[in-house]
Order: C-alpha cells, then sequence, then structure tokens
C-alpha cells in the first residue's frame, strides 16, 4: 500500500519558556499569532503552522516527559487520509513509532514516527 502524505501541515518547536518564545515569533520575527495557551501555541504562516509546545522537566512527571523531546527540538506533523492503514503499512516496512495511534484530547487522532536521526514524524488523521 503506498502512504500519501499530504503538504506538511504543521512544525511542532519544543520550547521551555512559552511567553518567551512566544514573544520572540511574534515580536522579533513577525509571525501573526494563531491561537496561544501555556502549553500550546500556533502561528498562521499560511499553509504550514508553527505550533510551539511547552517541555517544562520540573512540572512533569517522568512519566509525561517519555518520548518528549528537549526544548530546542522540532517535529513534523503531516495529515493522511487514513491513518490506521498509514500506520500498518509503514510499521511493516519497520518504521519505529514511539506512539501508535491514539485518539487525544483535543479530539484529533494521531500517531508519532522516527526518523534515521531520532526526527519525531506526526501523522496526523483529524
Amino acid at each position: 500500500m503506498s502512504i500519501q502524505l499530504q503538504k506538511p501541515d504543521y512544525l511542532i518547536v519544543y520550547v521551555s519558556d512559552m511567553q518567551r518564545s512566544t514573544a520572540f515569533y511574534r515580536d522579533i520575527l513577525g509571525l501573526p499569532l494563531k491561537f496561544a495557551s501555556p502549553g500550546w501555541t500556533e502561528f498562521n504562516t499560511g499553509a504550514t503552522t508553527i505550533a510551539m509546545h511547552t517541555v517544562n522537566e520540573t512540572a512533569q512527571s517522568p512519566a509525561q516527559l517519555k518520548g518528549m523531546p528537549p526544548a530546542g527540538q522540532a517535529q513534523l506533523g503531516f495529515m493522511v487520509d487514513d491513518l490506521q492503514a498509514a500506520y500498518e503499512s509503514l510499521k511493516g516496512r519497520g518504521v519505529h513509532f514511539s506512539l501508535p495511534p491514539q485518539k487525544q484530547t483535543s479530539g484529533a487522532t494521531l500517531a508519532v514516527l522516527h526518523d534515521p536521526d531520532g526526527l519525531g514524524i506526526t501523522l496526523q488523521q483529524r
């Protein structure tokens, strides 16, 4: 089965201080703010969203940190039409997933795989 990745939908940048990073991307780089919260912020950059996710090692338990990249890292996100089929096909080709398809509290269903260097790539089906 052929996997059809659509255009990159978002890029997640893991940050240690959401207010500081939001100010940098908004005020210094001039990106238009789409949505802001203490743990997740998005900038509208046209076809691809730049999202920031807080990584605060002192406020999270080790279980919550498992699989979370450190601040200063990024992760790609692609939309797919059939997440389960994409997961099964890629898994069959030996692709490592740190998160199998799971429905999130936001309502989105996603899975996280890793490239040969460990870069996280999220596949999402809304």
